[in-house]
């Protein structure tokens, strides 16, 4: 399976920003466990000393004599050194920190939970490292992406490779459980946790409601808002926060919440073995899918420009607005585009000046409406863009 990972080609690049005086440099490169940082790591960086800290003997001598890691790199001066699952060793940072005024030697920190790095360090070098995100797998990274195979499977390298992918992905869920919620203390109650986790891939892609999860969970509303924040400290989920410039119409207040790939999100749900064509679940998936490919781009290249969703109280509603409306977007899982499709595009349009308003779908032509609005089959919108075409 190791050399099958190396297959795809990722897309995101590790600029330096190197110390103009000893030409030392730092990175932090955060991503989900199984991500693929290791294997991006290793023909990216050939020179480079590996420190493994899910290697307990090495963690546990590095824990008990950080000191250990200066003294071994001024013995040895490579050039570059990855240290991976920092959050396990903060104390490192420390010695990073001096190794950083001191040498010329650049570092690589990969992590899976900026939590515990965070709560456990008393900085994170300063601002000397560059912050960088490795996400599931994208269109452009997978030759002749299987739409199918990919709700099913997931973006995670491992996962999209397998035959089966349900023990994977059943045993990321549960080794998710055990070393960032258990291992870290992240929450004494990890049962509530675990139910806290089926709600939210129940009501995955909707708009949060505190007190309806709370009450299933079994846990205060606060409690929820604070296993939300578990799930963005240790990567697994993200919030999209609605548009709120308007000045004719009431929108609505409140956040959507997505987990961080669609297979683990499907691997959580309590009835979505199978996602069915023309189900909920698989509308969901499709706008989860295309929304994480916008996100990976955006990340990529380094534009921070937000990501939003616009809905009214009447019910109009654009799955996506890209930076300050130069791009609404609407996923629709349909093979056929119906009348009330374009309703949440057009009334944005009669409030806004938008740059350009898109319909993806799983159409097999493009085309566009008199009123400008465009449809186009989700392979055409992610090639155009990951070419820079749409945003």
């Amino acid at each position: 399976m190791p050399q099958r990972l190396n297959k795809y080609q990722r897309l995101l690049d590790l600029p330096w920003s190197p110390n103009p005086i000893t030409g030392s440099a730092a990175a932090f490169l955060w991503g989900p466990r199984q991500s693929g940082k290791t294997t991006l790591l290793h023909p990216r960086v050939p020179e480079a000393r590996f420190y493994d800290l899910l290697d307990t003997t090495l963690s546990a001598e590095l824990s008990v004599t950080p000191r250990l890691l200066r003294e071994q790199i001024l013995a040895a001066r490579p050039p570059v050194v990855v240290v991976d699952e920092i959050q396990k060793v903060p104390a490192l940072l420390e010695e990073v920190h001096w190794l950083l005024e001191n040498t010329a030697t650049r570092f690589v920190l990969c992590g899976s939970s900026a939590r515990a790095l965070r709560r456990r360090a008393r900085n994170l070098l300063g601002g000397r490292a560059v912050e960088h995100h490795l996400l599931p797998l994208t269109s452009r990274e997978i030759p002749d992406l299987d739409l199918e195979r990919y709700f099913h499977h997931g973006g995670l390298p491992a996962h999209y490779l397998a035959d089966d992918p349900t023990p994977r992905l059943k045993a990321y869920v549960n080794a998710y459980i055990r070393e960032e919620i258990i291992n870290e203390s992240a929450t004494r109650n990890v049962p509530a946790f675990a139910r806290f986790l089926q709600v939210v891939a129940l009501t995955h892609a909707q708009r949060i409601n505190y007190a309806n999860i709370a009450r299933e969970t079994g846990v205060s509303p606060s409690t929820v808002r604070s296993y939300f924040q578990i799930l963005d400290d240790t990567l697994l989920g993200y919030t999209l926060e609605p548009w709120r410039k308007s000045a004719r119409r009431r929108l609505v207040e409140t956040a959507k919440y997505y987990l961080f790939d669609v297979g683990v999100a499907r691997a959580l749900h309590p009835e979505a073995a199978v996602v069915t064509e023309g189900s909920d679940l698989y509308g969901r998936a499709f706008e989860h899918f295309l929304l994480n490919e916008v996100r990976a781009y955006l990340a990529y290249h380094r534009d921070d420009r937000p990501l939003t969703f616009w809905r009214t109280h009447s019910g109009f509603e654009v799955d996506l607005i890209v930076g300050d409306l130069e791009a609404a977007i609407e996923f629709k899982s349909g093979r056929h585009i119906r009348d009330a499709d374009f309703r949440g595009l057009r009334a944005l349009k009669e409030e806004h000046r938008v740059g350009r308003t898109i319909i993806v779908a799983r159409t097999d032509e493009p085309r566009t409406t008199d009123d400008g609005i465009e449809i186009l089959p989700w392979r055409l919108f992610c090639s155009q863009l990951w070419d820079g075409a749409i945003v």
